[in-house]
């Protein structure tokens, strides 16, 4: 601050004018900042010049003092024009600098003139910070959202293949009531995101509800309420035959594995997938060393990989033959996918929210991450049904608010080691996690929390 002391009270011994020009500078520094001073600096220096010229005596009729002063003038306004524009910020510490720079001596002229005039500085602008919202809107458009090619073209091989096999299976097992295909998953609900490589086929197992009846899964032997187990009723008078798919029962309960590994025979053995693939042009095989049903499409365009459930819809449960790793082989897990979709859905209709929104960039982030991959799907769709029931602003503007509260959400519910379904509070979504990968995760989003931008970054 000396310097600018110093300056001040140099200025404060000139009368008139001057001295309210002074007082005007001083506070312009700590008001405009030391660029926007100096700029005002410059132009008061100007205009202070033109009125001392103006109010000075001159030599009338000498031509020369008049043209020369006319010269200075229009100098003094060129310094108005060329003072440097003042920066958006200025730092404390550059209140210690000088007001205005002392003058440079001039350089010697040069001795060869021919070389052109260097073109004026200018001073680059830097680039403007991006907030978060910002941020996960262009993240998604640039890596999230899926090629409209892959999204009109995988679910149509989808369909072919569904119809393919529909045609099959009434062919080979006319005696097995097996209900209409369908398809399923996130890429044909709209949150589906960085690729359309996956899609589920749904095969109806319709069961006669007067010979089967639901065990909750509470009462089974892994004590999970999200595994059900299908019993066969009334064995005395509704002996084994009556139903078609009594050949799958083991110990009086339908069992998933059985019906699971007859599918995956007809799949890897009776099905001639070289001659269906090339009339879609492509290429068609079964994974045969996997335990679920799988096939794998490749096309010139998308490669696609397509899962096939067996499904039981039964007392108002989804039911897929998908039973837990391990020696239990009777077990049908709930699925909650369709309640999932259709709720989040109706409360994004009801208050043209973006929950949906949110839940594609999170699935996309999680999916392509090497720590939060278990994550996508259910767990981020029943936190958010969650947090819906507590913050009520979904509307497009607050989506990075929300995306932070989810994160912070996710954090709560690791620390707890327990995610509660939305649709049944007995459920845990997190039982299958191993505790180091809960830490992992619960690490990685606490992080996330205070820096969100490093879930956008490339992987």
């Amino acid at each position: 601050m000396g310097d600018f002391m110093r300056q001040r009270s140099k200025r404060q011994e000139d009368n008139g004018l001057g001295s309210v020009l002074d007082v005007l500078l001083a506070n312009a520094r700590l008001v405009l900042g030391v660029t926007g001073a100096a700029v005002l600096a410059i132009a008061t220096l100007a205009v202070k010049r033109l009125i001392d010229r103006a109010t000075s005596p001159r030599d009338e009729g000498d031509p020369k003092a008049e043209q020369k002063t006319l010269e200075e003038s229009w100098q003094d306004l060129t310094l108005i024009k060329t003072a440097p524009k003042p920066t958006k910020k200025q730092r404390r510490e550059d209140l210690s600098e000088p007001l205005l720079s002392p003058a440079r001596p001039p350089a010697p002229e040069p001795q060869v003139c021919s070389a052109p005039p260097e073109p004026p500085q200018v001073e680059s602008i830097p680039p403007r910070c991006l907030t978060l919202q910002e941020k996960l809107l262009s993240h998604y458009s640039s890596r999230l959202a899926v090629p409209e090619v892959e999204a009109s073209l995988a679910p149509q091989l989808a369909r072919s293949i569904c119809t393919q096999l529909q045609r099959f299976l009434r062919s080979k097992c006319p005696e097995l009531p097996f209900g209409n295909l369908f398809l399923s998953g996130a890429l044909l609900d709209g949150l589906e995101a960085l690729a359309a490589d996956h899609i589920h086929l749904m095969l109806p197992v319709v069961l006669d509800t007067t010979l089967w009846s639901l065990i909750p899964g509470e009462d089974t032997v892994v004590r999970n309420p999200q595994y059900w187990m299908i019993k066969r009723t009334d064995l005395e008078y509704f002996p084994r035959g009556c139903s078609p798919w009594d050949r799958f029962i083991v110990g009086r309960y339908l069992s998933s594995n059985v019906l699971n590994e007859t599918l995956h025979k007809l799949l890897v053995a009776s099905i001639n997938w070289p001659a269906i693939g090339s009339l879609m042009g492509s290429i068609i095989h079964p994974v045969v060393a996997s335990q679920e049903l799988k096939l794998e499409v490749k096309h010139d365009q998308v490669e696609l990989s397509i899962t096939l459930f067996p499904v039981v819809e039964m007392e108002g449960k989804v039911l897929l033959a998908a039973p837990p790793e391990g020696l239990v082989e009777n077990l049908w897990l709930e699925s909650f996918y369709r309640a999932e979709v259709s709720k989040v859905k109706e409360l994004d209709a009801g208050d043209a929210g973006a929950r949906q929104h949110c839940l594609r960039i999170l699935n996309g982030i999680c999916k392509s991450h090497p720590t939060l991959h278990k994550l996508c799907g259910s767990p981020l769709t029943h936190v958010i049904l969650h947090l819906s029931a507590t913050s009520s602003d979904w509307a497009e503007e607050s989506l990075a608010e929300r995306f932070q509260e989810v994160l912070e959400e996710l954090v709560g519910y690791l620390e707890q080691g327990v995610l509660p379904s939305y649709f049944n509070h007995k459920i845990d979504l997190f039982c299958e996690l191993l505790e180091e990968e809960i830490d992992e995760m619960g690490f990685m989003l606490y992080r996330a929390i205070c820096e969100p931008e490093l879930l956008l970054k490339e992987k």
